[in-house]
């Protein structure tokens, strides 16, 4: 590790993949919230999936202040986050083959609607069939990804893919395999992971563009306003009125 303070090498190491982000993925980023504005025109429904960790940037754009309200999670039990004991418990449903048809089948998601997938490796059963599943099912799939995982480790997916493999549209997250920025002599092991700070940001920068891209074509994008201003509750009241049959995280 060179000269500079842990925390100031990790500040450095998230601004750069931020940057390669926004630079490199520009495209994809614009070609993702002309898709979003498109199911919303269209009557469609958006929802964001993520397991373990990958599960904090799906979480991140529902029922948020400045965000869409039409984005609901797709939750599968046990695998949302680190609330399941044990935690490794998550890291195994993720391994299990036929569990994403189970979900979809009991999901409210339809023909017309869209999915966002984030997984970090994309190597993992779970999201690869996720991502089959729904596309067979007339949905559109959105996948936030680090390719690189795809050129430097095996599927476990018994089809050999990966989530990039079966997406309509990509985002490359540029997390290095490992998930892990820092090294140090004294520590035997890589540390400070970034996955988390650039996905988020990742899927915020898709939100903002299809807000753009809705109000551009004349429809005022649904969006939340803060519950700790004046009248927020109000808004999102009027919003979720409009939108109800829509919105399932109010179910």
């Amino acid at each position: 590790m060179s000269d500079g303070t842990p925390a100031d090498l990790f500040f450095d190491a998230a601004i750069g993949l931020l940057q390669r982000v926004r630079d490199e993925e520009a495209e994809a980023i614009t070609a993702a919230g002309a898709l979003l504005a498109d199911t919303v025109a269209d009557g469609g429904r958006l929802f964001a999936f993520g397991a373990g960790h990958s599960s904090l940037a799906a979480q991140d754009v529902v029922y948020r202040a400045g965000g869409l309200a039409l984005m609901n999670l797709l939750a599968v039990p046990g695998v949302v986050g680190v609330d399941v004991t044990p935690a490794t418990l998550g890291s195994a449903l993720e391994r299990v083959d036929g569990l994403a048809g189970a979900v979809l089948d009991t999901s409210p998601l339809r023909a017309g609607d869209t999915l966002v997938i984030i997984s970090l490796s994309g190597r993992n059963a779970l999201p690869v069939e996720m991502a089959l599943g729904a596309r067979a099912r007339g949905l559109k799939v959105i996948g936030v990804t680090s390719v690189a995982y795809a050129a430097q480790t095996t599927s476990r997916h018994a089809s050999g893919t990966f989530l990039k493999d079966h997406c309509d549209i990509v985002l490359d997250s540029k997390i290095a395999v490992g998930d892990a920025e820092l090294t140090l002599d004294t520590i035997p092991a890589p540390f400070a992971p970034a996955s988390t700070v650039v996905t988020t940001a990742l899927l915020q920068a898709v939100m903002a563009t299809t807000a753009a891209a809705l109000a551009d074509r004349g429809i005022e994008p649904p969006l939340l306003r803060s519950g700790n201003v004046d009248g927020g509750h109000e808004w999102n009241g009027r919003v979720m009125a409009q939108y109800g049959d829509r919105i399932f995280y109010r179910r």
